[in-house]
């Protein structure tokens, strides 16, 4: 319970990891460290409340519990570099830390887009300085947005932009629906016709293939050779793993850091990864191992990995989270629990319909794998009964 542990990362895995690591005991040193400037903040409001104007950095940071007011935060610096075998991490600036256990929470970055053209007017939404920048933009008269992506981020600031009164705002996605892939084409629909209604336009089934205008974007030019006009361009076409400084290790980077069932990388009892970056296999489903980019998983992988990294996995059950996530979109929200994507083959409306309130139930061999609930009354109240059921199936064994 000495020496010290390296958390390379300084989002909310990072935060969590620090703080499930004193709960599991651990009395020695924590050094976070992470390249923004800012302490742990809250991002999914980034897209929605903060481009708003509703709400600040401050109201978005998160308190660290008392038991880890003792960590030490290194802050607009990075980690560029592991040698695993030494026990060592390299900083930016040259300097190199020893450890006895290391933290992988860190996180993913935006995709760009690589396309011909401008970059001024570009933007992507993944910090608090990203999203208040943007914010700037979208509040000028007459802006026409141009988002690319039609995810949730995407459809968040489609529909945030609609609500500051921008002049147009208009998706681009190669795929036929919004939101098809982790909800499936019964949601996707519904979701569609809803922003419609609410003036978001949508370009489905193209590319973008370049951006128009000399210092700056004016326009976005999609895969049929036309034109949208655009004074801004939002690109939310996914997010890249921070593995670049884990290479040279023997690890799987292929997507995310690969773990084991207990979170650790490698084999190696001393490294585990949390959050977002982390490649695990969920006990709860099968032993397929996926990344999961909800914003329950950093919680509890953290709560998981610290207790491996501090007392090992003696009679621990593999890890088997319930991921979780919510967005809000113009004036509505829905809510997920599970793994949808597991069953998208066989979808079903579990409570209301899908003119109004639903509930939809997603099905993997005939078990219910997740549900997703789209409204704020009813279906609320029947997801937290589903919700229940899909945490009292069998638990896996040690």
């Amino acid at each position: 319970m000495s020496g010290r542990i390296v958390v390379a990362g300084a989002s909310l895995g990072g935060l969590r990891a620090a703080e499930q690591l004193r709960a599991a005991g651990w009395a020695g040193g924590i050094t976070v460290i992470g390249d923004e400037p800012h302490r742990p903040y809250n991002r999914p409001p980034l897209s929605k409340e903060v481009l708003a104007g509703k709400a600040s950095f401050a109201s978005l940071a998160f308190t660290p519990k008392p038991s880890a007011a003792d960590v030490e935060w290194r802050l607009g610096t990075r980690v560029t570099a592991a040698r695993l075998a030494e026990r060592t991490v390299e900083l930016h600036d040259g300097s190199v830390l020893s450890y006895d256990g290391l933290v992988v929470a860190t996180g993913m970055r935006p995709r760009r887009l690589r396309c011909p053209g401008p970059v001024e007017g570009r933007h992507t939404v993944r910090t608090i300085d990203d999203a208040q920048v943007l914010r700037d933009e979208l509040t000028r008269p007459g802006v026409r947005v141009v988002v690319v992506g039609a995810g949730f981020i995407g459809c968040e600031v489609a529909a945030t932009a609609v609500g500051l009164g921008a002049a147009e705002v208009t998706v681009v996605d190669p795929l036929p629906l919004p939101m098809a892939g982790p909800l499936g084409e019964t949601l996707a629909r519904v979701l569609l016709t809803r922003h419609q209604e609410r003036g978001v336009r949508f370009v489905l089934g193209s590319g973008v293939t370049g951006f128009e205008g000399d210092d700056r974007v004016t326009g976005v030019v999609v895969s049929d050779g036309s034109v949208l006009p655009a004074d801004v361009v939002v690109e939310s076409v996914g997010s890249v793993p921070n593995t670049e400084w884990l290479d040279g290790n023997g690890l799987d980077l292929s997507d995310g850091v690969l773990t084991d069932r207990h979170l650790r990388v490698g084999g190696r009892p001393e490294v585990v990864a949390v959050g977002d970056v982390a490649r695990f296999p969920n006990a709860r489903y099968d032993g397929v191992p996926r990344r999961v980019e909800h914003w329950s998983v950093p919680g509890d992988s953290a709560k998981h990995g610290a207790k491996v990294l501090v007392g090992g996995d003696a009679g621990m059950a593999p890890f088997a989270p319930l991921p979780t996530f919510w967005s809000d979109q113009h004036d509505f929200r829905l809510q997920s629990f599970g793994a949808p994507v597991l069953g998208l083959g066989d979808v079903r409306v579990l409570d209301g319909d899908t003119s109004g309130d639903v509930l939809v139930g997603y099905h993997r061999d005939g078990r219910l794998v997740g549900i997703v609930a789209l409204g704020r009354s009813s279906v609320v109240r029947a997801a937290a009964r589903y919700r229940a059921e899909l945490l009292k199936q069998p638990a896996p064994t040690p």
